[in-house]
Formats: structure tokens, sequence, C-alpha cells
């Protein structure tokens, strides 16, 4: 057991590793300029990416908004369930994060799709929605990127395609881009 936990924990550095750094730094310019442009932030994903974003919603909403002289205008897709299974009943599943789309979004929004595989026809469509409707768009993604790194405008790629270890790579993305306005209030401005 020693052995797996162990081979565990070195494949999990390697796949932090893969964090392309510079890419991290362009998103948290995307989200600068969402808020300085006092644009919707939309985030969603499924299963462990779902809690990942839903994570992210509420510490850039709240804990770095609360360290900034403007409020960033996230939303996470996933956090809500009545609205989410009345598309999901009344059309379909693929519908239940483009359909919250079409109600909200603006051309310029911001939308960060999180996904493992890169596939979730959910999450590809919504993706794809949000690009011919002129929002700007980027996707955390595992190594195989799957349709939604085809589509989205920026797309971070994990080098593994493990979905415990991709999962964790992302969330310290999204604790990097957290914290990079917590931590360092200027770079709002």
């Amino acid at each position: 057991m020693s052995q797996w936990f162990s081979e565990y924990l070195r494949a999990q550095r390697a796949a932090h590793e893969s964090i392309p750094l510079e890419a991290v730094i362009e998103l948290a310019g995307r989200l600068r300029t969402a808020l300085r442009e006092d644009r919707q932030i939309f985030v969603f994903g499924n299963g462990g990416s779902a809690a990942n974003a839903s994570h992210f919603a509420t510490d850039i909403g709240k804990g770095a908004s609360d360290k900034l002289k403007k409020r960033f205008r996230i939303f996470c897709l996933n956090d809500n369930v009545s609205w989410m299974t009345a598309l999901a009943n009344d059309y379909s599943y693929e519908d239940v994060f483009s359909g919250q789309l079409q109600n909200f979004a603006r051309p310029g929004d911001l939308v960060l799709g999180i996904s493992v595989s890169g596939n979730s026809p959910n999450c590809v469509k919504a993706m794809a929605w949000a690009k011919q409707n002129g929002l700007i768009t980027a996707a955390l993604v595992g190594g195989k990127g799957g349709r939604m790194a085809e589509i989205a405008e920026q797309v971070i790629t994990i080098r593994d395609t493990h979905y415990g270890r991709v999962e964790d790579a992302q969330m310290t993305i999204c604790h990097l881009l957290c914290y990079a306005f917590l931590e360092n209030p200027a770079l709002a401005d």
C-alpha cells in the first residue's frame, strides 16, 4: 500500500507541475478585464468539476471580492438545482448549462468550463453556444483536451487523464486565480 500512495503522490506532483503558469496568468487577465468592464462570469462542470466550479465561484465572488474596490459578478451554473432539473427534464441534460446562458449571458461575458475529459455533452454545448454568441470562452481540461479544447478561445490543459489528479490540479488553478486577487488587490486596478 505504501508504494501505491507514493506513486500516486509522485503522479500528483507531475500533474501540478504541468500547470502552464503563463496560461493561468492570461486567464487572470481575462478575469481582471471582466471585473473592470462589469462583465458577468459563468462557470460550470460535472461531478468533481461541478464542485470545483462552485468552490471557485464562492472564492472569487466572496473571498477575492471582499478585498477589492469592485466585486466580481460570478455565477456557477451548477448551483441552481431546480433550474438544472427543469431544463434536463423538459429538454435534455445537454441543455442544463446552455439553457441558463440563454437567459443570462451577454456578448463579452466570460465563460469558464471545467472538465477532465473535455467531452461532456452539456459542457460542450454550453461552450459552443457561448462562442457563437460572442462570449469569451476558457476551458480547464485534462490531457485528452476533448471538444471543449477545440472550441474554447483559451485552454488550460493538465497533462494527465486521471480524474482525481486533474481535478486537484484544476482546483489549484482556481485557487491561484482567487488568491492572486485576494492577496494582491492592486492586480484588479
